[in-house]
C-alpha cells in the first residue's frame, strides 16, 4: 500500500482512477459540515493580516516570499484543537484558505511595487492596495473554470507537494494539534535570534571573509569574498528548498562572485576611462560589490528573462489550451449542467463572466484616473492586463501542480518588456511610461500569484471535501485584506529602510523590474550585451538539464542571501538520510519543516516589528534606534560573534529536527 494512504486520506487518493472508479473525499458530498462560520473568517483574516507582514518583510529582505499555506494549516490545527471545535477540518480549510492569500498577494505587491520607489515614481497606499487587489480578483476569476480540470479530472496526474503536505497536516489535525507547539517554539527562537541583531546590533547579521586577514587580501587583490547572511529565516527557507535546489541557486550565485567578478576585474583593472555606459568609476578602484552592481548583476537579469521565456514556451499547449477549456466551461455552465454534489459546485459561471468584466471596469477605471494619461491608453494597458492574466493564469497553476512553485517573477518580466514595448507603441515613455508600466505589472503579477496559490487551496479542499463555491467566494475577502495588509507593510519599510542604498531593503525582484523598465522606457544606454550573456547562460543551462530560472536568481540576488540556502539544504539532507528507516527519515523532515517555517515565521514577524517600532521612532523619537550597536555589529569581532551564534543556531536546528519520531 502506498505510505501516503495511512494517514486517513481514500486510499485512492493518491493514486490514479480506473475505469469507473471515484474519489470520495473524507468529508462526504452528501453530507454538510461546518465550513464558513465566524470562527473560521475571523481565524483566516487574522493570519491573513499576520502573513501578509511577514511575508512582505522577507520578500523584501532575502527576494523569497515563505509560502504562508502549512504554517497557517499548523496555527489553525492548533488553534482549533484549543478551543476543542467539533468538526474542525472544514473549517481548518477555510481559515488556510484565507490566510493563505498572504503570501501569493505579497509576491505579487513587492515584486513589482517597491520599483515606483526605486525609480523615483510618485507612489501611494492607493495605488499598491488597488493593484493588489484587482490583481487577486482577476486571478481568482481566471482559473475558477480550470478547477474542475486540474483537481479533478487530473486525479493524481499532478504531485501538488505542498498541497499534499498541508493536506496531511490538517488531517492530523483531527487527532490534535501538538505540532503548533514546534512552530510555535521555534518561532521564538528565530525571531528572538534575528531581532537581536537587526534591532540591538549584538553580532553582525553578515559574516565574510573579510573578518580575517587572508579574507582581506583576496577582496584587495583578486576580488573574491565569501559573505553568508546569518538570518534564521534564510537558514529555514534554505531547509525548506532542500539540497537540490539550494544548491542549484548557490552554484549561480558563486559563478556571480567567484567567476564573473574577479574575471571583470581581470580583464579591466587597467583601463583608464569607465567600461560600460551605466558605470562611473575605474574598475580597478571598484570594490567586488560594484563590479557585481555594474557588471555582472545585469548578466542575472538576462538569465531571469530568458528563463521566464523558457517556461512560457515549455508550457505552450497549456497556454493554447486554456481558451479551449475555458470556452467549454462557460459554455456548459449556461447551458445549466451542474453537479449537484456539494464537492464540485463552483461560483455560476454567469457570476464569473459577470465578476470578471466589473473587475476589467475597474481596473480601467484605475488606470484611467491617475496612472494612465489618455483613454485610449488606458484601453490599451487593461488589453494587455487581461490578456496576459488569462494567458499564463494555467502556466502558473500547472507550475504549482508539479513542483509547487510559480515562476511569477519570470512571467512578470516579460510582462514589463512586453507592455513598455506596447506602451511606447502608442506614445506612452518616460516617468508615465514607466509608472503605468510597473502599475501593469503589478496586477499582472497579483493574479499570476494569486491563481498558482489558489489551486493549492482548491486541491486541498477537494482531498478533503470542501465545497468549491464557499472557497472561492470568501478567497475574494481575504485577497482583499492582505492587499490592504502589504500597502501598509511596504509604506512603513519604505520609511524606515527604503529600497535603494547600502542599508536599504534588498527588494530584488523589484529592483531587476527596475533594472529592465528605466531604459526601455527613457532611451537610455542598455546593457543588452549582459543581458544577452545572461540569456545564452541560461538556454546552455537547459541543455545541462539544470533549472535555469534558480541559477539565474542565485546570479542576482546578492551572495550573502544565497549562501545559508545551502547550509539549510545540507541540514535537511542530513536529517532526512540518517536512517535507513524511511519512516524515521520522514518524520525527522517533518519535524525539520516545522522548524524551518518556525524560523521563517517568527523572524518574519519580528523583522516587521522592529521595523514598525523604527518608524514610530522616526515620527516620534523615544530613541529605539540609538540602542543598536553599529560599532559593534560592524567589527571583525562582531562577525565572529555572530559566527559563533549561527553555529549554535544550526546546531539547535539539527538537534531538534533529529527529535521527530514515527
Amino acid at each position: 500500500m502506498d505510505e501516503k494512504t495511512t494517514t486517513g486520506l481514500p486510499e485512492n487518493a493518491y493514486k490514479e482512477l480506473k475505469e469507473g472508479e471515484k474519489y470520495l473525499p473524507l468529508m462526504a458530498a452528501h453530507k454538510v459540515y461546518p465550513e464558513v462560520t465566524l470562527w473560521s473568517v475571523s481565524w483566516g483574516l487574522i493570519m491573513a493580516v499576520l502573513f501578509s507582514a511577514a511575508a512582505a518583510y522577507s520578500g523584501l529582505k532575502i527576494g523569497q516570499v515563505f509560502e504562508a499555506a502549512i504554517p497557517i494549516a499548523i496555527l489553525a490545527v492548533g488553534v482549533t484543537g484549543l478551543a476543542k471545535k467539533q468538526n474542525g477540518l472544514g473549517q481548518n480549510v477555510i481559515i488556510q484558505s484565507i490566510g493563505a492569500c498572504s503570501g501569493v498577494v505579497v509576491a505579487g505587491a513587492i515584486f513589482t511595487i517597491p520599483a515606483l520607489y526605486i525609480l523615483a515614481l510618485p507612489a501611494s497606499y492607493f495605488q499598491m492596495f488597488i493593484a493588489s487587489a484587482l490583481g487577486g480578483f482577476l486571478g481568482i476569476l481566471f482559473l475558477i473554470p480550470f478547477r474542475k480540470y486540474f483537481v479533478k479530472d487530473m486525479h493524481a496526474k499532478f504531485p501538488f507537494p505542498e498541497a499534499t503536505a498541508t493536506t496531511e497536516i490538517l488531517i492530523a489535525g483531527e487527532k490534535g494539534g501538538k505540532e503548533a507547539m514546534v512552530l510555535v517554539v521555534s518561532g521564538v527562537i528565530g525571531g528572538l535570534f534575528d531581532f537581536l541583531f537587526s534591532a540591538f546590533g549584538w553580532w553582525s547579521e553578515v559574516i565574510t571573509t573579510k573578518m580575517f586577514y587572508w579574507g582581506q587580501v583576496l577582496s584587495d587583490r583578486i576580488k573574491i569574498v565569501l559573505k553568508v547572511d546569518i538570518s534564521a529565516m534564510v537558514l529555514g527557507l534554505g531547509f525548506i528548498i532542500g539540497l537540490k535546489y539550494s544548491a542549484i541557486i548557490v552554484a549561480g550565485s558563486l559563478l556571480s562572485w567567484f567567476v564573473l567578478v574577479p574575471l571583470v576585474y581581470e580583464i579591466g583593472q587597467h583601463l583608464t576611462v569607465p567600461l560600460g555606459a551605466t558605470a562611473v568609476k575605474l574598475i580597478g578602484a571598484m570594490s567586488p560589490e560594484e563590479i557585481f552592481r555594474f557588471y555582472v548583476r545585469p548578466i542575472g537579469i538576462g538569465g531571469i528573462a530568458m528563463a521566464g521565456i523558457i517556461g512560457i514556451v515549455r508550457s505552450s499547449k497549456i497556454i493554447a489550451g486554456a481558451f479551449s477549456l475555458a470556452y467549454k466551461e462557460i459554455v456548459h455552465h449556461q447551458s445549466g449542467a451542474e453537479s449537484a454534489e456539494r464537492t464540485q459546485t463552483d461560483i455560476k459561471m454567469l457570476w464569473v463572466v459577470t465578476l470578471i468584466l466589473l473587475t476589467a471596469l475597474a481596473i480601467f477605471l484605475f488606470f484611467v484616473t491617475g496612472v494612465v494619461p489618455t483613454i485610449v491608453q488606458a484601453v490599451i494597458a487593461l488589453l494587455v492586463v487581461v490578456i496576459i492574466s488569462f494567458l499564463f493564469t494555467t502556466v502558473a497553476a500547472n507550475a504549482t501542480a508539479i513542483v509547487g512553485t510559480n515562476p511569477v517573477s519570470g512571467m512578470t518580466l516579460m510582462t514589463l518588456i512586453l507592455s513598455s514595448v506596447v506602451l511606447m507603441q502608442v506614445g506612452l515613455t518616460g516617468e508615465s511610461g514607466m509608472l503605468s508600466a510597473m502599475i501593469i505589472g503589478g496586477v499582472v503579477c497579483t493574479a499570476l500569484s494569486v491563481a498558482g496559490g489558489f489551486i493549492t487551496d482548491l486541491k486541498i479542499g477537494y482531498w478533503l471535501g470542501s465545497t468549491p463555491r464557499k472557497q472561492e467566494s470568501w478567497k475574494f475577502l481575504g485577497v482583499l485584506v492582505s492587499a490592504a495588509t502589504v500597502g501598509g507593510v511596504i509604506l512603513i519599510l519604505n520609511q524606515a529602510y527604503g529600497f535603494t542604498g547600502e542599508h536599504g531593503m534588498v527588494a530584488p525582484q523589484a529592483n531587476a523590474m527596475a533594472a529592465v523598465i528605466k531604459p526601455l522606457m527613457s532611451n537610455a544606454p542598455t546593457p543588452w550585451v549582459l543581458y544577452i550573456i545572461g540569456a545564452v547562460i541560461a538556454l546552455l543551462l537547459v541543455i545541462l538539464d539544470v533549472p535555469p530560472l534558480a541559477f539565474a536568481l542565485g546570479m542576482y540576488i546578492p551572495q550573502e542571501l544565497n549562501t545559508p540556502l545551502l547550509i539549510g539544504g545540507a541540514i535537511a539532507w542530513f536529517v532526512s538520510s540518517r536512517s535507513k528507516n524511511e519512516k524515521l527519515n520522514n518524520a525527522r523532515i517533518q519535524r525539520g519543516t516545522l522548524i524551518a517555517s518556525g524560523f521563517i515565521a517568527g523572524g518574519a514577524l519580528l523583522g516587521v516589528f522592529n521595523a514598525f517600532l523604527k518608524f514610530i521612532d522616526q515620527q516620534w523619537p523615544f530613541g529605539y534606534t540609538v540602542w543598536f550597536n553599529s560599532k559593534w555589529a560592524d567589527s571583525a569581532n562582531g562577525e565572529v560573534t555572530g559566527l559563533i551564534m549561527f553555529l549554535l543556531l544550526c546546531g539547535y536546528a539539527l538537534w531538534d529536527s533529529m527529535r521527530g519520531r514515527e
